[in-house]
């Protein structure tokens, strides 16, 4: 295995732990999942540490909101480039704390650079205080400014926690916001690691906290004090999350579960479609919210198409150097193999048939695992509607364009779906049936994920709110209606005045929907 350039890694990051908000001693071990020895010690948070970086951030919101658009986007163009510096850096980081391939973990300093730049361009544009049609026209004007909301909470999962941190903060950021962040432990070193860059690029620090620790205590005070929050896990933590929020009366996203369906459509290549299908079944070892869990295909092309993915996944390279040699990397801890493992034996034991994988592989590292297609999985199988979040698809044949598309929304969940078609009309077609929040035509889930531009979330039990696109930066801001009378018409006030006036506003409201007509 290459290790990181160690000088340059010492230099930058061996003191990214010191950046925890954090007053006590207690540390957690964090392993990394290429050998299962503690890669570094975590600072643990307390509530009060919670509370009090979130009073630090309240006072350095203020000034970073008056400082305006244009000091802002040249912080946040200078973390771009601070970015695209420590890649490399930042690759190790991301690989030693997730398991996963390089390859997987430049998409994350891909999409964390995008997001950056793209909302350092186009937060003024967004939000900068528009003039609105008023009810009177002349008499009155209106216009509409945005407010930032204050300090946002940020909690964050360990699967793609370089990029999913981004996605959130650096919008709040462009926004006027102060972030209080909870990093999930086995993620931490990411989040830091990227907030150093922005610290450097003038982000003052006290503006961008993290914390870390369990969360009945460290998520439980954040939640209880910011202005706005945002949380990217499970649905079953989300929904407290939002019932806590609307208790508080305070706006919240979440990114939450998915069991995402993939259609292949009989006019597809087989073989191409099958090289396609194990990259979005299977990319982070299918440790991602967007991941394809639920494989339609139509039985026309369902031989070809079985053996080329069967064949594609039995030759694919598993490993954990820190280069762009593997194919799949590691399940990210114990847990996440007991999890996978608990799936793979329930399916079995009721009769599901394993096409390829079903076995961990501990001659590569502790928590690898080879990837699994099953076929036969019926709904009495764990495997069939929970979302296993790791290293499981399991394969159906459908007769049918109707069926495929039927079956793909049987779920409670709909984050992301994708199609695989020889025609993108026919392609887009189907997609305006699928009940999910992003479609991808003939790509798993890079094309809407990697849409900085365009609004990502999910439907139905998969979450509320939207990340990226202006949704992303206006759930940040408040909009503030200002209405200010020119003086041309005093308005009535007294009942003799709306009898002598009300002839007149009623012409003046029949003239605005003639004209508003044409």
């Amino acid at each position: 295995m290459r290790m990181p350039a160690q000088t340059a890694f010492d230099a930058l990051y061996a003191s990214l732990d010191d950046d925890v908000v954090a007053s006590g001693s207690v540390t957690r071990p964090v392993p990394t999942p290429s050998t299962g020895e503690t890669l570094h010690e975590l600072p643990q948070s307390s509530a009060d540490d919670v509370r009090d970086a979130i009073s630090r951030a309240r006072l350095a919101q203020l000034a970073w909101g008056r400082a305006g658009f244009a000091h802002r986007r040249r912080v946040l163009l200078r973390a771009h480039e601070l970015l695209l510096e420590r890649r490399e850096l930042l690759l190790d980081l991301i690989q030693l704390e997730s398991g996963k391939t390089r390859g997987q973990g430049f998409e994350e300093i891909f999409q964390a650079a995008s997001v950056t730049r793209y909302n350092a361009l186009a937060a003024k544009r967004v939000l900068r205080g528009r003039r609105r049609r008023s009810g009177i026209p002349t008499v009155a004007t209106t216009r509409v400014r945005y407010r930032s909301k204050g300090v946002v909470g940020v909690i964050t999962p360990w699967n793609y926690a370089l990029s999913l941190a981004a996605m959130d903060v650096v919008p709040a950021l462009a926004a006027g916001c102060a972030v209080v962040q909870k990093a999930d432990d086995q993620g931490a070193l990411s989040i830091l690691a990227l907030r150093r860059a922005f610290i450097e690029a003038g982000v003052p620090e006290a503006l961008w906290a993290v914390v870390a620790g369990p969360a009945g205590e460290v998520g439980e005070a954040l939640t209880d004090e910011v202005d706005y929050v945002c949380f990217t896990g499970s649905t079953a933590t989300g929904r407290k999350i939002a019932e806590k929020a609307g208790r508080r009366l305070v706006g919240a996203s979440l990114e939450l579960g998915g069991k995402n369906p993939l259609i292949v459509l009989d006019d597809v290549d087989p073989e191409r479609a099958a090289a396609n299908a194990a990259h979005a079944c299977f990319s982070a070892m299918g440790q991602l919210c967007v991941s394809i869990e639920r494989i339609y295909v139509h039985r026309a092309v369902a031989g070809p198409f079985q053996k080329a993915l069967v064949a594609e996944l039995a030759a694919a390279k598993l490993g954990s150097a820190l280069d762009f040699d593997a194919d799949f990397g590691s399940l990210a801890s114990a847990a996440q193999l007991e999890r996978v493992t608990g799936h793979l034996d329930d399916a079995v034991a009721k009769g599901a048939t394993v096409l390829v994988g079903g076995t961990p592989r501990p001659d590569v590292g502790p928590w690898f695992f080879s990837p699994t297609v099953l076929t036969g999985v019926t709904p009495e199988m764990r495997v069939y509607a929970e979302e296993t979040f790791g290293a499981i698809a399991s394969l159906y044949l459908v007769d049918s364009e109707e069926e495929a598309i039927q079956a793909a929304n049987a779920s409670e969940y709909g984050l992301n779906a994708a199609i695989f078609t020889g025609s993108v009309a026919r392609g887009q077609r189907v997609a305006e049936r699928l009940e999910a929040g992003s479609v991808n035509i003939n790509e798993g889930y890079r094309g809407t994920f990697a849409s900085v531009d365009a609004p990502m979330g999910g439907q139905k039990q998969s979450g509320v709110g939207r990340r990226n696109g202006p949704e992303g930066l206006l759930r940040f801001v408040e909009p503030v209606t200002i209405s200010a009378t020119t003086g041309l018409l005093q308005l009535p006030r007294w009942a003799g005045e709306y009898r002598e006036q009300a002839p007149l506003l009623l012409l003046l409201a029949r003239g605005l929907a003639a004209l508003r007509r044409r």
